[in-house]
């Protein structure tokens, strides 16, 4: 099902959000994304809980963490933004997709990253914004 292109897992996948989703539900491309004032073309997941854990605490919505298995229901690959541009390997195991993922369950409990470090991140985002280079290529 996987057209995949020197990419390292299968499953599980996560997607860490801040919207509320039932099972079943599909996750796709072309709504505004959690992090920039715009609408994606891709839909971003990861194989890593540390991962979905960033996107959660991230996304700008003020509603509740959420993190879903999700399972991609057509081709993916690496996400640029990360492997190539700040990680060559896919080390954080992040991926993209221009089709859709199936919400299969939610997390329902997971430890969170410390404020310290949920903060030192957001302060971290915030110079490279001011810097112009929290680009994501998208």
């Amino acid at each position: 099902m996987n057209g995949k292109k020197d990419v390292l897992d299968n499953v599980p996948f996560f997607h860490g959000t801040k919207a509320e989703l039932k099972i079943g539900d599909l996750l796709e491309p072309q709504h505004l994304s959690n992090y920039q004032d715009k609408k994606s073309n891709y839909i971003y997941f990861t194989a890593t809980l540390d991962a979905a854990k960033w996107g959660a605490e991230l996304a700008t919505s003020k509603s509740k963490e959420r993190i879903y298995i999700v399972e991609p229901l057509g081709d993916f690959e690496n996400d640029p933004n990360l492997t190539d541009k700040k990680f060559p390997g896919n080390p954080t195991r992040s991926y993209r997709s221009k089709l859709p993922l199936k919400i299969v369950a939610e997390l329902s409990s997971w430890e969170r990253h410390s404020d310290e470090e949920i903060n030192h991140m957001l302060t971290s985002l915030k110079k490279l914004r001011e810097q112009g280079k929290a680009v994501i290529y998208d």
